[in-house]
C-alpha cells in the first residue's frame, strides 16, 4: 500500500502508519446490511420519503439501486440520505456497478454514482430539484475502453479551493486508476469540517481540496439563502441513483468530531485510522 500523508498545519495533517488496532464498535455502520430504517429517499419530482419504483432497496445484504420498475429514467435523479449530519469523519464505501443503464439515462451517467457530502437535508430539497447542494465524491465505473478515474469531485451548488485557488468548474477527475467490469471498489473520504477533504482509493490519496463553500450563483443556493463564499463545515451524507444499477456492500463512518477541537488528538486518531486503509 502506498503510504498516505496527511499534512497538518492549520488543520492539515501529516500522518504515518500506526500499529494500534481500532475497536470495531468505534465505527458507525450507516448501512446495517438489513434495511433502510436509518435513511430517507429523495427522488426528483417526488417528495422526500417516497421511494419511487423501489429504486433503493436491500437484497442479499446489499444496498442496491435498481430501475426494473422504470419505463424511462426521465431525469429522475435520486438520493438516499442518512438520518444524521456529520462534520469530521472518515467515510468508507465499497461499491460495484452491474448490468445495463436504464433507458433514458444520460450518456455521462453510464456507470456513474457517488456519495454526497456536507449536503442539505432531503426535506429542504425542492420537489423538482435534481441534486442536493453538496460535494459529490463521484464514483465512476470503466466502460471497457476509456480511462474513467473514480472518487472524483463534482460540486452541485458549491465550490472549493484547490492549491489555494477557487475552483468553480462542476467536476474534476481524480488521479485514480480505472476499474472496468463489475468489480468491487473501495473508496474512502476523509472530511475535516470546512478545512480539508481527501479522496482515497485502495489506500492511495487521489484528490484533495480545502474550504468547501456555497456557490451563491446556483439556483438552489439562492432559493435556500445560502450566501456565496460561506464555508460548509457539516451536512448530510447520501448515495445516488443516476440511471445505472449499483450495489453497496459497505457504507461505514468513523466520527472524528470529538477530536475536532484538539489538533494533537485528531492527528493521533487519523494515524490510527490509516491502518484501516488498504
Amino acid at each position: 500500500m502506498k503510504r498516505i500523508f496527511f499534512y497538518f498545519s492549520m488543520l492539515m495533517i501529516v500522518s504515518c502508519n500506526s500499529t494500534k488496532n481500532l475497536s470495531q464498535n468505534e465505527w458507525i455502520q450507516l448501512f446495517n446490511g438489513k434495511d433502510l430504517s436509518d435513511w430517507t429517499v429523495k427522488i426528483r419530482n417526488f417528495p422526500a420519503g417516497e421511494n419511487f419504483g423501489n429504486t433503493f432497496r436491500v437484497e442479499d445484504n446489499l444496498l442496491k439501486v435498481r430501475y426494473d420498475r422504470y419505463e424511462n429514467f426521465n431525469e429522475q435523479y435520486g438520493h438516499l440520505f442518512y438520518k444524521n449530519t456529520f462534520s469530521h469523519y472518515l467515510l468508507v464505501v465499497e461499491y460495484r456497478f452491474t448490468g445495463e443503464q436504464v433507458k433514458g439515462g444520460a450518456g455521462w451517467a453510464l456507470r456513474n454514482s457517488g456519495a454526497m457530502l456536507h449536503g442539505q437535508t432531503p426535506e429542504s430539497m425542492a420537489v423538482e430539484q435534481d441534486f442536493p447542494v453538496s460535494l459529490e465524491a463521484q464514483f465512476l465505473g470503466g466502460d471497457g475502453q476509456e480511462d474513467r478515474p473514480t472518487n472524483n469531485l463534482c460540486t452541485p451548488g458549491t465550490n472549493v479551493l484547490m492549491n489555494d485557488t477557487l475552483f468553480t468548474p462542476h467536476c474534476i477527475n481524480s488521479t485514480s486508476a480505472t476499474f472496468h467490469g463489475d468489480q468491487w471498489v473501495r473508496a474512502e473520504i476523509l472530511v475535516l469540517g470546512d478545512a480539508i477533504i481527501k479522496h482515497i482509493v485502495n489506500g492511495d490519496t487521489v484528490m484533495q481540496y480545502t474550504k468547501p463553500q456555497y456557490d451563491g450563483k446556483d439556483q438552489w443556493t439562492q432559493r435556500l439563502n445560502m450566501k456565496d463564499g460561506v464555508t460548509i463545515g457539516e451536512g448530510t451524507i447520501s448515495v445516488q441513483s443516476e440511471s445505472h444499477s449499483i450495489g453497496f456492500r459497505k457504507v461505514e463512518l468513523y466520527n472524528l468530531e470529538k477530536y475536532a477541537g484538539n489538533p494533537i488528538e485528531l492527528q493521533k486518531k487519523i494515524n490510527e485510522l490509516q491502518k484501516r486503509l488498504r
